[in-house]
Formats: C-alpha cells, structure tokens, sequence
C-alpha cells in the first residue's frame, strides 16, 4: 500500500490507545532491503510520535565486530545474514518486551566507523514504542524466526530498486569507498542479501511504500 509518514505514525499511535495495557509498549519492526530507507522511515516515526514516546533500536548494532571477520570470507561479505549475532538480538527484543528494568542500553551502528558501539542507546521503561529497522527480521532461518514472535507489528519497506540502488550506492561512497566499488558491492554482495529480503515479505503485517 502507498502511504506517508503521517499516516503511519497515526497507525501506532491508534495501537497505542487500544492497548489494554495502564503503561503499553509497542514492538515494532521495520524491514527491506539495503537502502531501501527503513532508517530514514523509522527517524520520521520517532519525530513524529516524540522522543518521549519513541526509540529506535537498530538490528544493524550486532553486526559482527571487523576484527571478528577479518582476514575470513565473512568480510567480503558484510552486512550478509550470516555476519550479525541474531542470538544477542534476540534476548534484547526480549528484555524490552519484559520491562523488567528501569532501562535497557542498546547498542547502535556508528557510520563511518563501521561498527556496533554497545550500550549506546537508552531505552526507558517508560518509553511505549520501540522502532527497530533491519534487513532480516522476517527471515526463516534458526535464531532469525524467533525474532517475529517477539515484535508486535513487522512492516515490510518497499522501495522501487531505480530509487533503491542509485541511494545505497551514494552511501557507500559517502563512507569511503570509491565510486566503482560501491556500485560492485551494492550490485554483488548487497544484491544477494535483498534478494532474500524480499523473499521474506510475505510474513510482514504490512508491505508499505511511501508516497513521494
């Protein structure tokens, strides 16, 4: 379906007052291919709900460190399913949903650096919507599954690859890598990891495209 911003963020906020719940929380997961502005999508939900109100926790702060892969075929390969910890990811989605603390650290994914920063986000007990954005929260594949059960809405990004492609390839270069590289890398190894991102949404409680 073709949707705004607004439009969504009027989604949750009518979960929000449905909820049952004195103090709810929801879970909610944002899924699609590299560049297909899952991060830029989740920003807008937060500015609109309010920071009070929501927190974005992104699946991208478990990526493997680059010490852990390098010199390993994993590294040729990064961002690919099998270069996250799908296990630590797992027991933090739990950890949010059970509220048994007054605040859960998060780890984030610093650009540039190209690594996971631990402990970097704060997520209060208080806070009732937490956005998380990643490529494979949909995917059938051990750990990966137990993911969906622990989110209370997926919504599956889906982004035209002429708007797609030309925008990851300007981020990579924007992190460094020259132009012909990043379009070898965001046509090779990324292309994959879309192709079976795709293959995943089906499973998503929502397939949306944003209005332009």
């Amino acid at each position: 379906m073709e949707t705004t911003v607004d439009e969504l963020a009027a989604r949750v906020r009518r979960v929000l007052a449905g909820s049952a719940d004195a103090v709810p929380r929801i879970l909610l997961g944002l899924c699609g291919a590299p560049g297909s502005g899952k991060s830029t999508l989740a920003a807008a939900l937060v500015e609109r709900l309010g920071a009070g109100t929501a927190v974005i926790v992104p699946m991208d702060g478990f990526h493997l460190a680059t010490d852990l892969i390098r010199g390993t075929p994993l590294a040729e390969r990064r961002g690919a399913i099998d270069t996250f910890d799908p296990g630590s990811y797992l027991s933090l989605l739990r950890r949010l949903r059970a509220r048994d603390e007054d605040v859960v650290y998060a780890p984030s994914f610093r650009r540039g650096l190209e690594e996971p920063i631990a402990a970097s986000i704060a997520v209060p007990r208080g806070v009732p919507v937490v956005i998380t954005e990643g490529n494979y929260l949909l995917a059938d594949a051990p750990v990966w599954r137990e993911l969906r059960g622990e989110l209370d809405a997926v919504w599956f990004v889906d982004t035209p690859d002429a708007v797609r492609l030309p925008r990851l390839i300007g981020r990579h270069v924007s992190f460094g890598r020259d132009a012909a590289d990043a379009a070898a890398f965001a046509r090779g190894s990324d292309q994959a990891n879309a192709d079976l991102i795709d293959r995943t949404r089906e499973r998503a409680d929502l397939i949306l495209r944003l209005a332009d």
